[in-house]
């Protein structure tokens, strides 16, 4: 009899194992991109169960051409995306409240290459390839600001348009496009080159996004996540080999169109990039001073109808 009840014991605390809800409190999180080395911190968070400590089962999904991130946090396909700060407040100011819960960029990495040798400054009215998927704000705002009147021709995500002389300048990103152009043996000298970063267009980049109502009553979720995703963050500056493997591991599942040595540039220019020029740190926040800087630009230039500020990025 005794037996037989320790069977019936098993057998209900199987049915019960299986009926439960998975562990964790769901979050779901869209990357800007296609699976790559730019994610790395959020791949380690989770493989390493750094959210998991934390009572997160956080779900990584990358965007698609038909599906953007900004399209799957409307429509609540996702509880969390990734957006650049610029195309944040572009949001906001048109009145889809976001709220940043986590920075992973401290610097710009936008590079305006030259074609033919010359400073970039010294083509006005020249065509210029920009990201058709980006709205390309600094782009547009230093050639107003410059006087530039530059002609925009638009592609998709391939440096074959620049390589192959169909425009005259190209629009990159210091951990993706710099780097295939270095691959493919284009030569770049520093006069061909003009870096953001290194003119008054120094403007954060990338950071993770939710909607104010779910900043309001999520509080909890997204400190955690935004704990264990610096977590991750600090664990691949300590261990990029490592961190590389498990990029690889989702590069791999995911189909991306790259290889090791692509991803290995790019993880150490994004771990480049986190490192604020002030303090020397990799700090994980939001600059108000930069928030300014680019609610400036963008009203001047005529993108926002009002002017973003930083307590209302932050969800203050």
């Amino acid at each position: 009899m005794t037996h037989f009840i320790h069977r019936i014991a098993i057998v209900c605390a199987a049915i019960l194992l299986v009926a439960a809800p998975a562990w964790g409190e769901k979050f779901v999180f869209t990357t800007i991109w296609t699976a790559q080395a730019q994610f790395a911190g959020y791949y380690v968070a989770k493989e390493k169960g750094f959210y998991k400590e934390l009572g997160l089962d956080v779900v990584i999904q990358h965007p698609s051409l038909t599906s953007s991130a900004s399209n799957r946090l409307k429509t609540d396909q996702c509880d969390a995306a990734m957006f650049s700060m610029m195309s944040a407040m572009d949001f906001i100011a048109q009145g889809t409240p976001l709220v940043n819960i986590f920075q992973d960029s401290m610097n710009s990495s936008n590079i305006l290459v030259s074609r033919w040798g010359i400073n970039p400054l010294q083509m006005k009215g020249k065509k210029v390839g920009i990201f058709n998927a980006d709205p390309n704000y600094l782009t547009y705002i230093m050639s107003k600001r410059e006087g530039m009147n530059y002609q925009w021709v638009r592609f998709t995500s391939d440096i074959n348009v620049f390589l192959s002389g169909a425009v005259d300048a190209t629009m990159v990103v210091s951990y993706n496009e710099y780097c295939l152009l270095k691959q493919a043996g284009f030569r770049m000298t520093e006069e061909c080159i003009y870096r953001f970063s290194e003119h008054d267009y120094n403007i954060q980049e990338n950071g993770v996004y939710v909607k104010r109502d779910y900043f309001q009553t999520h509080r909890a979720e997204v400190a955690k996540f935004a704990a264990a995703s610096r977590r991750g963050w600090e664990w691949v500056a300590a261990h990029p080999e490592e961190a590389l493997e498990i990029v690889m591991r989702y590069v791999n599942k995911h189909k991306s169109h790259t290889n090791r040595v692509m991803q290995k540039l790019m993880l150490e220019e994004v771990l480049r990039q986190q490192v604020d020029r002030e303090s020397k740190r990799r700090e994980f926040r939001v600059r108000p001073d930069m928030v300014k800087k680019a609610s400036r630009l963008m009203f001047e230039s005529g993108m926002l109808k009002r002017e973003v500020t930083y307590k209302e990025l932050m969800g203050l």
